[in-house]
């Protein structure tokens, strides 16, 4: 009889797997140290719920011969008969674990999964509760084509490893999630900094960057008038115009300010860099603007002139980094750049612009653009000359104040 001894398993998860970086790794050197451990498996797979906005868990499947592959499943998973009526939910709920020796008659009440993994030919299933300290319930699977299924002894080794795979799953979760929630409210890049270590009031850098700022025409007015549900859609939905655009080009949203938006595209000191990122915010600008007209036309949003917008685009120096108070902070860039950019993005509802450039991003842009003037804008001495789009290139539709 193959001996079915697990300690250096074990042993290895006790120690955080700290020979394999990235989960599916995990999974995959863990499968087949089993392996060797005499613990014949044909397919395993791992079910972690996680916290993001628009993914409710990520399942990892290791199958012979095959390695591991990831799907991310959202949460209109909650909706599907499928992952309802599945072992997954039943293990989760009960937080027990389920046996299920394949090679028995078909039960027409049986879950799904059984049917299709018989007719692969596996012979025996193990679904096992990985049960993390704060007591959530996330699920690992274990089937076999072993001729009779799992011997008892194989069992037994299975769930000796169990408990330390659930912890070592759980800081790998919980690394994730620490990611995940600073992509969600900071940006990527912002949180790459904070979990290097760069929290510490007044710890900034000064980074040279083009500035977006945004802000939607009448959200005062609108906001009287819609219900207060119909207000936020309206908000997500014209978000969802710009923050796409943003990063696809490169960019990075900071920040929401009531409907107002604030994005960078950091960049270096070369002149050809410069111009390629100008260039990039320019097509994401133009993008949003599109989109945005789109509303007007998909939308009944009671409003005759539509969702308008306005957006300025400035170069500049800013401070990047962490500005608050003791030790609720705020990750953001701040500096005269940024100001002048808020104070052009009003100027081009004035002008009756939908997209307003600066000088300094006009001289950098590789696109002709049109004179608008010199302006006296609050808070600079000086004249500040603006450029816009010109009317060929410039989108038609709704958004022009």
């Amino acid at each position: 009889m193959i001996s079915c001894d697990t300690k250096t398993v074990v042993d290895w998860l006790a120690d955080g797997a700290r020979s394999v970086k990235r989960p599916e790794m995990v999974l995959a050197d863990l499968c087949d140290r089993l392996a060797q451990a005499g613990i014949p498996l044909w397919r395993v797979a791992v079910f972690v719920r996680t916290l993001h906005p628009e993914i409710m868990g990520r399942r990892f499947i290791w199958q012979q011969d095959a390695g591991v592959t990831i799907t991310e499943g959202s949460f209109d998973l909650l909706e599907r008969d499928q992952f309802l009526n599945s072992p997954f939910v039943a293990v989760i709920k009960s937080g027990q674990t389920i046996r299920r020796q394949l090679g028995e008659q078909n039960n027409p009440k049986e879950f799904s999964i059984f049917r299709e993994l018989r007719a692969d030919g596996a012979t025996d299933y193990l679904a096992t509760p990985l049960i993390f300290t704060n007591g959530s319930v996330h699920v690992a699977t274990w089937s076999t084509q072993q001729a009779g299924g799992f011997t008892d002894a194989q069992i037994a080794a299975i769930e000796t490893i169990v408990k330390p795979f659930a912890r070592v799953a759980e800081i790998r979760a919980l690394q994730r999630t620490a990611t995940n929630l600073l992509d969600t409210y900071v940006g990527h890049h912002a949180g790459e900094r904070i979990l290097a270590g760069r929290i510490r009031r007044g710890h900034t850098e000064t980074i040279h960057s083009v500035i977006w700022l945004s802000d939607m025409r009448g959200f005062t007015a609108m906001a009287d008038r819609l219900p207060p549900q119909e207000l936020v859609d309206l908000l997500n939905r014209y978000f969802d115009c710009q923050v796409p655009a943003i990063l696809r080009h490169g960019g990075e949203v900071l920040k929401f300010i009531g409907d107002g938006l604030l994005a960078i595209f950091p960049l270096a000191k070369s002149t050809t860099d410069a111009r390629e990122t100008c260039d990039s915010a320019l097509a994401a600008a133009r993008e949003a603007q599109v989109n945005i007209d789109a509303i007007d036309t998909l939308d009944n949003i009671g409003n005759a002139n539509g969702v308008r917008f306005g957006l300025a685009l400035h170069i500049g120096e800013v401070l990047y980094g962490n500005i608050g108070s003791g030790n609720r902070l705020d990750f953001t860039c701040i500096g005269p750049a940024v100001n002048l950019a808020a104070r052009l993005e009003k100027l081009a509802a004035n002008l009756g612009r939908t997209i307003i450039l600066s000088a300094e991003f006009a001289q950098r842009s590789r696109l002709e653009l049109e004179p608008l003037g010199e302006f006296a804008v609050a808070g600079f001495t000086a004249m500040q000359r603006a450029f816009g789009l010109p009317p060929d290139r410039a989108a038609s539709g709704g958004n022009n104040s």
